[in-house]
C-alpha cells in the first residue's frame, strides 16, 4: 500500500472574512501553502502541528478526547480553518497535533470536498460537481 501526499493551502476563513468587509487589509490575511500533506484516511479532519496553528491564528473552539495509536488522548480543536486544494474550497475544523508532527488530511474534507482516493495511483481525484455524475447528493 502506497501513501498519497498532496499541496494544501490553508487560510483563516476569519481573516478573509474581515479583509472582505474591509476591516483588515487583503495582504493581513494570515494563509500557508503546505507541499507534501499526508492524506490519511485514518484520520477524520484537518490535522496540524501547533505552530502552524498559530501562524494561521486560528480560534480554538474546544478541547476533546482524541483516540490516537498511544491510547486515549486531549487535544484542542480550532475552527475557520479554510482549505483550497485541487480547484475546491471549504472551511473545517482542525485538530492540533501533538509534538510538532507533520499536517495530515483527513477523510470529512475530503468527502466534502468532493474528492477521493486513487490508491492505485496514489493521488486525488476531483469528482464531478454536474451532471447526474455529481457528488452532492439530497435523498
Amino acid at each position: 500500500m502506497g501513501k498519497i501526499l498532496t499541496t494544501l493551502t490553508i487560510t483563516n476563513r476569519a481573516d478573509q472574512s474581515a479583509a472582505t468587509r474591509g476591516y483588515i487589509p487583503s495582504e493581513e490575511v494570515r494563509t500557508l501553502t503546505l507541499n507534501n500533506v499526508l492524506v490519511d484516511t485514518g484520520a477524520t479532519t484537518l490535522c496540524l502541528p501547533e505552530n502552524l496553528i498559530a501562524q494561521l491564528g486560528l480560534e480554538l473552539l474546544r478541547e476533546v478526547d482524541v483516540a490516537t495509536a498511544s491510547g486515549i488522548q486531549k487535544a484542542r480543536i480550532f475552527r475557520d480553518a479554510s482549505i483550497s486544494l485541487l480547484g475546491r474550497e471549504g472551511t473545517f475544523e482542525c485538530l492540533e497535533l501533538p509534538g510538532g508532527r507533520d499536517a495530515l488530511l483527513g477523510v470529512i474534507p475530503l468527502e466534502a470536498l468532493g474528492i477521493e482516493l486513487d490508491l492505485q495511483r496514489q493521488q486525488l481525484k476531483v469528482l464531478p460537481e454536474t451532471s447526474i455524475d455529481t457528488y452532492l447528493t439530497i435523498m
